[in-house]
């Protein structure tokens, strides 16, 4: 009876201290680690958020790039980081593909090591070529890549990135086979589309109306739910016959060294969502091109788990190795 009573009373104590920490957190700046160079999109949008929860927690959020390796040096930085909620990852898919290509070689576990406080935004991709290829919708593309084994080629901002994985996801579900050309970046590899030495790519929405308008590249698909406002005319893959590609569209989000009190991944991920739903927040992620999500630390801990089975699946599908 009295373990008992002690053991309740431990129990007590230490949801009281949790909550006490939530109430009066943040004491001090509060550090986003993004495994990124500045200026991309998981950077960009990190930069937002801490903004508005500078605004509205009355303490610093600033955004430190540590990029190398696919944004592993990070997401382990972070890993061995104190849980008390002052140094937070803003992640991407690399957090899980990482994990599955290099199974057993990383110094973190993408689920023992972290704990999920939501998901910021998806950056849908869309599907370009040159204007000059004979292929004006996904039908002809994958006609294109049956007729000619091994010759159609698709950029990708580097092996096992999102690119790539849209990539061999299509191969995968087209029985086709094609060649991944492997670049240091989006940009890089757009230019090689537009010139035509690649056949096309899954790019990221963001920064490509113009191209289009002055036509250096032609859309044939796009990767959203819906057609998407900036190409009406274009459609979607689903209406193309690829249904489920919406879900390769790259996430961004904020995850916390395991351990961190759920009152402080509670407080964060409210204020987070409350910076999401403000209308010029909205307004910003749109013109990059990304889709809020804002969701709650459960469910982008069942989002993650889901995302890391199905590319689970296509890497061990397509043989994706990595570099």
């Amino acid at each position: 009876m009295r373990r008992a009573t002690a053991a309740l009373l431990v129990a007590a104590l230490c949801a009281l201290a949790g909550s006490a920490a939530g109430q009066g957190y943040p004491a001090k700046p509060v550090k986003f680690v993004v495994g990124f160079a500045a200026g991309g999109p998981t950077d960009v949008i990190a930069r937002i958020v801490a903004q508005d929860m500078t605004g509205s927690l009355g303490q610093s959020f600033v955004v430190e790039n540590k990029p190398g390796a696919n944004a592993i040096i990070a997401t382990e930085a972070v890993a061995r980081s104190a849980p008390d909620g002052y140094t937070l990852l803003f992640s991407s898919l690399s957090l899980l593909v990482n994990a599955i290509l290099l199974e057993g070689k990383l110094k973190y576990d993408p689920f023992k090591d972290f704990a999920p406080v939501g998901n910021a935004a998806v950056l849908p991709m869309v599907i370009v070529t040159s204007p000059a290829t004979p292929a004006d919708s996904m039908h002809e593309l994958v006609t294109l890549a049956k007729s000619k084994p091994g010759e159609v080629s698709y950029g990708t901002s580097g092996n096992g990135g999102s690119t790539h994985l849209a990539g061999a996801m299509l191969e995968n579900a087209t029985g086709t086979k094609m060649i991944n050309v492997p670049f240091k970046g989006n940009g890089p590899a757009l230019a090689e589309v537009m010139a035509g030495r690649v056949t096309f790519m899954f790019y990221p929405i963001v920064g490509i109306a113009d191209q289009v308008a002055a036509k250096k590249l032609k859309v044939i698909s796009v990767g959203t739910a819906v057609r998407h406002p900036d190409f009406p005319g274009v459609p979607t893959m689903a209406e193309a016959g690829f249904p489920g590609f919406e879900e390769t569209a790259p996430w961004v989000g904020v995850l916390a060294p395991s351990g961190t009190p759920a009152a402080i991944v509670g407080r964060l991920s409210g204020e987070m969502r409350k910076s999401l739903a403000r209308r010029e927040t909205q307004e910003r992620m749109k013109a990059l091109g990304a889709v809020t999500v804002a969701d709650t630390p459960a469910e982008f801990a069942a989002f993650l788990r889901k995302d890391h089975e199905r590319w689970a699946r296509v890497i061990k599908a397509s043989g994706v190795k990595a570099e």
